[in-house]
């Protein structure tokens, strides 16, 4: 192994130095000068306002608000929705680059701003003007907050078998059914909602959207979670819920389409047919579709989870340099010495990776989906291994809630489960 060993040897002695290791995993290397500038806003932000109240969220399971609204005076309520409601109008290359910046001060919170940023998305996206003048310029501000529905007690990995039925009734939808596992729900305001208004498959899925408060809307009680402490995450009722047909995202059928692109975080043509039905989508051909999507397609998660595994890097280098065993600092020892750099090589990687994929789907290419689908599998478990043995390398002061490791290794759990597993469950 001593071809190992010589890299490993010197990305060490590199790494071990504060500024070697801050220049190794510099996340700005690469990035125009513009990006740079509100990566700078994005990091300072974590770090004043979302670091010091990390734990206090995570303990007393706050939904930080005034935070949240404070970012959203930053731009980042909208991402990537349009200037003309709201929105910054910035790529997904330039969103990735944010959530991950935030992340470092608080993974949970920045998890649930992702979703959010998603749903504002949709219906920019999807929505008709009058849709997106209603619902955006508040969820840009943040005023109000967004939860996705798509996820049901019996369909995870099989979305496209729900069963939240939608049954017209001249200009409204009665919805029955109920959705798990929703992010801010019971105390978020608007919530995109995928339900059946025709037949069983994904043709028969549409979108509409609702806002709490709607007669025959309920929530579950808050789950007890392991991490994501700092945003509530509820079952969402619907027992025959009036919404009006004005409400609906899209056609009637568009659902499944409209609930994969905002999976994919982007583009994804999953619409094409096949010489059977030219221009309409088949089963078979939407169900693969589906399942690829879903097998780790999603960037925001890859993003948050970045970030986490950055802030534990330096972690974990600040307690070797400053903990001592055996007479002198655990950075002398070269087996952690060589775990470092390892944990620093896997961040790199991820990270352009994740890079990559999102300017592949900013720009529309063909491999988008593949290379968001490796992103979004290789970034999660590289990440969580990378805090997990950052965990492993504070001993038992890393399993102690007052370092900030164990949290970032709890948030991040669960970034390998959500929106497209590498496994179906």
């Amino acid at each position: 192994m001593a071809w190992r060993a010589a890299p490993l040897r010197t990305a060490a002695a590199q790494l071990l130095r504060s500024r070697g290791i801050a220049s190794c995993i510099d996340p700005s290397a690469g990035l125009t000068e513009e990006q740079k500038e509100f990566q700078k806003v994005a990091l300072d932000f974590a770090a004043k306002e979302m670091a010091p109240h990390m734990a206090e969220w995570d303990e007393k399971e706050i939904f930080p608000v005034e935070t949240m609204r404070k970012a959203a005076q930053l731009g980042f309520g909208g991402i990537y929705v349009k200037p003309d409601v709201g929105g910054s109008g910035l790529s997904r290359l330039d969103t990735s680059i944010i959530f991950e910046a935030l992340s470092t001060g608080c993974t949970s919170t920045t998890a649930y701003m992702s979703i959010h940023n998603m749903c504002a998305w949709m219906i920019d996206t999807f929505g008709s003007e009058e849709q997106r003048h209603r619902f955006c310029p508040s969820l840009c501000s943040m005023e109000r907050f967004a939860s996705y529905c798509l996820t049901e007690p019996g369909s995870g990995s099989d979305a496209a078998s729900l069963l939240t039925s939608a049954k017209r009734k001249g200009d409204t939808y009665v919805l029955n059914g109920s959705k798990a596992f929703i992010s801010g729900g019971g105390d978020t305001d608007v919530y995109v909602v995928m339900c059946r208004t025709g037949g069983l498959g994904p043709k028969g899925i549409s979108c509409v959207v609702l806002e709490k408060g709607t007669p025959g809307l309920s929530f579950g009680k808050k789950e007890k979670k392991v991490g994501w402490n700092s945003q509530p995450t509820r079952a969402v009722i619907f027992e025959d819920c009036v919404v009006p047909v004005g409400n609906r995202l899209g056609a009637e059928g568009q659902g499944f389409n409209i609930a994969m692109k905002g999976l994919n975080g982007g583009r994804i043509n999953i619409g094409k047919g096949d010489s059977r039905e030219k221009g309409e989508l088949t089963l078979l051909t939407a169900c693969i579709s589906f399942m690829f999507t879903l097998y780790s397609h999603f960037l925001p998660p890859a993003s948050c989870s970045l970030g986490a595994a950055h802030a534990c890097v330096l972690l974990a280098q600040e307690h070797l340099t400053v903990r001592k065993q055996f007479g002198e600092p655990l950075a002398n020892n070269q087996y952690l010495q060589f775990g470092l750099a390892e944990m620093a090589t896997r961040l790199v990687a991820a990270r352009l990776m994740v890079r990559n994929a999102a300017r592949a789907l900013q720009e529309g290419r063909e491999d988008a989906a593949v290379l968001c689908s490796m992103a979004k599998l290789f970034a999660t478990d590289a990440c969580f291994e990378i805090c997990n043995q950052a965990l492993q390398m504070h001993g038992g002061y890393g399993y102690l809630k007052d370092y900030a490791v164990q949290q970032f290794v709890r948030d991040i759990r669960v970034h390998q489960i959500l929106e497209g597993k590498g496994r179906c469950y």
